[in-house]
Protein backbone atom coordinates (compact mmCIF):
# COMPACT_ATOMS: atom_id res chain seq x y z
CA UNK A 1 0.00 0.00 0.00
CA UNK A 2 1.60 3.35 -0.90
CA UNK A 3 2.18 5.64 2.06
CA UNK A 4 3.00 9.17 2.35
CA UNK A 5 3.30 11.70 4.62
CA UNK A 6 4.08 10.89 8.60
CA UNK A 7 4.64 6.96 8.86
CA UNK A 8 4.98 7.58 12.78
CA UNK A 9 2.54 9.01 15.44
CA UNK A 10 4.34 10.92 18.17
CA UNK A 11 2.67 12.92 21.25
CA UNK A 12 4.53 15.04 23.50
CA UNK A 13 3.82 17.76 26.10
CA UNK A 14 6.51 19.30 28.31
CA UNK A 15 3.58 20.76 30.42
CA UNK A 16 5.81 23.91 30.18
CA UNK A 17 2.13 26.32 29.62
CA UNK A 18 -0.65 24.33 31.43
CA UNK A 19 -3.18 26.85 32.72
CA UNK A 20 -5.00 26.23 36.13
CA UNK A 21 -8.15 23.70 35.42
CA UNK A 22 -8.86 22.93 38.86
CA UNK A 23 -11.73 25.62 39.24
CA UNK A 24 -13.69 24.17 35.91
CA UNK A 25 -16.34 21.91 35.94
CA UNK A 26 -16.40 20.60 32.86
CA UNK A 27 -16.00 17.09 31.77
CA UNK A 28 -12.73 17.08 30.06
CA UNK A 29 -10.17 19.83 28.78
CA UNK A 30 -7.39 19.78 25.44
CA UNK A 31 -3.77 19.77 27.27
CA UNK A 32 -1.90 20.05 24.02
CA UNK A 33 -1.87 16.63 21.89
CA UNK A 34 -3.61 15.04 25.23
CA UNK A 35 -7.14 15.68 26.50
CA UNK A 36 -8.06 15.77 30.75
CA UNK A 37 -10.95 13.97 31.67
CA UNK A 38 -11.80 11.10 34.53
CA UNK A 39 -14.91 11.00 36.77
CA UNK A 40 -12.94 13.03 39.36
CA UNK A 41 -11.70 15.77 36.81
CA UNK A 42 -14.96 17.72 36.25
CA UNK A 43 -14.87 18.44 40.38
CA UNK A 44 -14.66 22.43 41.03
CA UNK A 45 -11.98 20.74 43.59
CA UNK A 46 -9.89 18.50 40.90
CA UNK A 47 -7.99 18.65 38.08
CA UNK A 48 -5.03 19.53 36.64
CA UNK A 49 -2.73 22.89 37.12
CA UNK A 50 0.11 23.91 35.93
CA UNK A 51 3.73 23.61 38.38
CA UNK A 52 6.41 26.55 38.62
CA UNK A 53 9.01 23.65 38.73
CA UNK A 54 11.92 23.99 36.25
CA UNK A 55 11.33 22.48 32.47
CA UNK A 56 7.72 22.80 33.35
CA UNK A 57 5.21 20.59 35.20
CA UNK A 58 1.66 19.81 35.35
CA UNK A 59 -0.45 18.85 38.67
CA UNK A 60 -2.77 16.13 38.99
CA UNK A 61 -5.58 16.60 41.08
CA UNK A 62 -7.72 13.42 42.02
CA UNK A 63 -11.13 14.40 43.82
CA UNK A 64 -11.78 13.25 46.98
CA UNK A 65 -13.88 10.61 46.53
CA UNK A 66 -12.85 7.04 46.45
CA UNK A 67 -11.61 5.62 42.63
CA UNK A 68 -12.33 8.83 41.58
CA UNK A 69 -9.63 9.69 38.90
CA UNK A 70 -8.19 12.92 36.84
CA UNK A 71 -6.33 11.95 34.05
CA UNK A 72 -4.00 13.00 30.89
CA UNK A 73 -4.11 10.68 27.92
CA UNK A 74 -5.86 9.81 24.30
CA UNK A 75 -8.95 8.57 23.36
CA UNK A 76 -8.83 4.32 22.39
CA UNK A 77 -7.14 5.01 19.21
CA UNK A 78 -3.80 2.77 18.76
CA UNK A 79 -3.79 -1.21 17.02
CA UNK A 80 -1.53 -3.16 19.23
CA UNK A 81 -0.78 -5.65 15.95
CA UNK A 82 -1.03 -2.70 13.24
CA UNK A 83 0.43 0.25 15.12
CA UNK A 84 3.32 -1.08 17.76
CA UNK A 85 5.52 -0.84 19.03
CA UNK A 86 3.87 1.32 21.34
CA UNK A 87 5.63 3.64 23.44
CA UNK A 88 4.50 5.44 26.74
CA UNK A 89 7.05 7.51 29.32
CA UNK A 90 6.33 9.40 31.83
CA UNK A 91 8.29 11.18 34.73
CA UNK A 92 6.21 11.83 37.55
CA UNK A 93 6.98 12.86 41.46
CA UNK A 94 4.84 11.89 44.04
CA UNK A 95 4.94 14.76 47.10
CA UNK A 96 3.60 11.98 49.42
CA UNK A 97 2.33 8.02 49.22
CA UNK A 98 -0.58 7.75 51.55
CA UNK A 99 -3.95 6.89 50.14
CA UNK A 100 -3.59 7.03 46.67
CA UNK A 101 -3.43 5.07 43.69
CA UNK A 102 -1.35 6.33 40.49
CA UNK A 103 -1.79 4.17 36.72
CA UNK A 104 0.29 4.84 33.85
CA UNK A 105 0.43 2.82 30.62
CA UNK A 106 -2.17 1.33 27.83
CA UNK A 107 -5.68 0.44 28.34
CA UNK A 108 -9.07 -0.62 26.72
CA UNK A 109 -10.91 0.76 29.16
CA UNK A 110 -10.88 5.00 29.11
CA UNK A 111 -13.94 7.14 29.02
CA UNK A 112 -14.16 10.97 29.57
CA UNK A 113 -15.92 9.54 33.02
CA UNK A 114 -13.42 6.92 33.82
CA UNK A 115 -12.76 6.01 37.39
CA UNK A 116 -9.50 4.08 38.21
CA UNK A 117 -11.42 1.00 39.48
CA UNK A 118 -12.46 0.41 35.55
CA UNK A 119 -9.31 -0.61 34.58
CA UNK A 120 -7.92 -2.00 37.55
CA UNK A 121 -7.79 -2.58 41.50
CA UNK A 122 -5.13 -3.11 44.42
CA UNK A 123 -6.02 -4.25 47.73
CA UNK A 124 -3.29 -6.04 49.80
CA UNK A 125 -1.38 -8.98 47.59
CA UNK A 126 -4.18 -8.80 45.18
CA UNK A 127 -4.52 -7.15 41.67
CA UNK A 128 -8.00 -7.05 40.06
CA UNK A 129 -7.97 -6.57 36.44
CA UNK A 130 -11.12 -4.89 35.38
CA UNK A 131 -9.87 -3.51 31.56
CA UNK A 132 -10.37 -6.17 28.82
CA UNK A 133 -6.58 -5.62 27.75
CA UNK A 134 -3.41 -3.28 29.76
CA UNK A 135 -0.28 -3.34 30.19
CA UNK A 136 0.99 -0.34 32.54
CA UNK A 137 2.48 0.86 35.80
CA UNK A 138 0.36 0.93 39.44
CA UNK A 139 1.47 2.32 42.36
CA UNK A 140 -1.22 1.88 45.06
CA UNK A 141 -1.10 2.73 49.15
CA UNK A 142 -3.63 -0.49 49.59
CA UNK A 143 -0.71 -3.08 48.52
CA UNK A 144 1.66 -4.86 50.72
CA UNK A 145 4.00 -3.38 49.48
CA UNK A 146 2.61 0.26 49.27
CA UNK A 147 5.63 2.53 47.83
CA UNK A 148 6.56 0.06 45.08
CA UNK A 149 5.85 0.29 41.53
CA UNK A 150 4.12 -2.74 40.25
CA UNK A 151 3.67 -3.67 36.65
CA UNK A 152 0.31 -4.90 35.77
CA UNK A 153 -1.07 -6.45 32.14
CA UNK A 154 -4.25 -8.30 31.00
CA UNK A 155 -5.67 -9.30 28.07
CA UNK A 156 -3.19 -11.44 25.87
CA UNK A 157 -2.12 -15.27 25.30
CA UNK A 158 -0.30 -14.71 29.28
CA UNK A 159 -3.13 -14.84 31.85
CA UNK A 160 -3.02 -11.26 33.58
CA UNK A 161 -0.84 -11.91 37.18
CA UNK A 162 -3.47 -11.40 39.73
CA UNK A 163 -0.81 -11.76 42.98
CA UNK A 164 1.10 -8.58 43.29
CA UNK A 165 4.49 -9.93 44.91
CA UNK A 166 4.79 -11.30 41.35
CA UNK A 167 4.34 -7.88 39.75
CA UNK A 168 7.27 -5.87 41.76
CA UNK A 169 9.62 -3.84 40.31
CA UNK A 170 12.40 -3.37 43.10
CA UNK A 171 11.93 0.31 42.91
CA UNK A 172 10.52 2.58 45.99
CA UNK A 173 8.40 5.71 44.77
CA UNK A 174 10.19 8.51 46.95
CA UNK A 175 8.54 11.46 47.89
CA UNK A 176 9.27 14.34 46.03
CA UNK A 177 11.74 12.64 43.86
CA UNK A 178 10.98 12.41 40.05
CA UNK A 179 11.16 8.96 38.72
CA UNK A 180 10.76 7.87 34.77
CA UNK A 181 8.44 5.27 33.88
CA UNK A 182 8.10 3.43 30.45
CA UNK A 183 6.37 1.22 28.90
CA UNK A 184 6.79 -1.27 25.33
CA UNK A 185 4.30 -2.98 23.96
CA UNK A 186 5.01 -4.68 20.19
CA UNK A 187 2.93 -6.09 17.70
CA UNK A 188 3.03 -9.73 19.02
CA UNK A 189 1.95 -8.52 22.32
CA UNK A 190 4.75 -8.62 24.43
CA UNK A 191 4.99 -5.69 26.86
CA UNK A 192 8.65 -4.21 28.60
CA UNK A 193 8.38 -1.89 31.83
CA UNK A 194 10.85 0.30 32.08
CA UNK A 195 11.62 2.54 35.54
CA UNK A 196 14.73 4.96 35.62
CA UNK A 197 16.01 3.55 31.89
CA UNK A 198 16.11 -0.09 33.79
CA UNK A 199 14.42 -3.06 32.34
CA UNK A 200 12.01 -4.47 34.95
CA UNK A 201 10.00 -6.86 33.29
CA UNK A 202 9.14 -8.61 29.97
CA UNK A 203 6.18 -10.63 29.22
CA UNK A 204 5.51 -12.30 25.94
CA UNK A 205 1.96 -11.73 25.08
CA UNK A 206 0.46 -9.58 28.35
CA UNK A 207 -1.90 -7.64 26.03
CA UNK A 208 -4.35 -8.53 23.36
CA UNK A 209 -3.16 -7.72 19.87
CA UNK A 210 -6.42 -6.84 18.18
CA UNK A 211 -8.22 -4.80 21.30
CA UNK A 212 -7.25 -1.03 21.27
CA UNK A 213 -5.46 0.80 23.43
CA UNK A 214 -5.76 4.30 25.15
CA UNK A 215 -3.12 5.65 27.06
CA UNK A 216 -3.08 7.50 29.87
CA UNK A 217 -1.48 8.78 33.32
CA UNK A 218 -3.70 8.71 35.99
CA UNK A 219 -4.45 9.85 39.89
CA UNK A 220 -7.03 8.57 41.72
CA UNK A 221 -8.52 8.83 45.75
CA UNK A 222 -8.43 6.22 47.92
CA UNK A 223 -11.66 6.49 50.78
CA UNK A 224 -11.92 10.40 51.05
CA UNK A 225 -8.20 11.31 50.48
CA UNK A 226 -7.00 13.53 47.39
CA UNK A 227 -4.19 12.19 44.92
CA UNK A 228 -2.22 14.54 43.83
CA UNK A 229 1.15 14.46 42.07
CA UNK A 230 3.56 16.10 39.54
CA UNK A 231 4.28 15.32 35.79
CA UNK A 232 7.53 16.27 34.16
CA UNK A 233 6.40 15.35 30.53
CA UNK A 234 4.26 12.83 28.78
CA UNK A 235 5.27 10.98 25.57
CA UNK A 236 3.16 8.22 23.35
CA UNK A 237 4.89 7.42 20.07
CA UNK A 238 3.32 4.72 17.40
CA UNK A 239 3.00 3.30 14.28
CA UNK A 240 0.53 4.69 11.96
CA UNK A 241 -2.51 2.28 10.95
CA UNK A 242 -2.31 2.89 6.98
CA UNK A 243 -5.29 0.20 6.27
CA UNK A 244 -8.26 2.49 6.58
Amino acid sequence: MAEAGPGKIRLFNDFAGVGNLIAETVPTAQVGDFYAGGEGFADGDAGISGANVLSGAVTLTSANTDADMTFIGTHVIFDVGLMGTLVAEARVNLADLDTKVVYFGFTSALTTDEQMDDIADANTITMTLTATSMAGFILADTLTSDEEWHVIYNGGTTTGETDSRELVTGVDAVAGEFDILRVEIDTNGTVRWFVNGDLKKTVAGAVSTTTNLACLIGAGANTTEFCIFDVDYLLVSAARDWTR
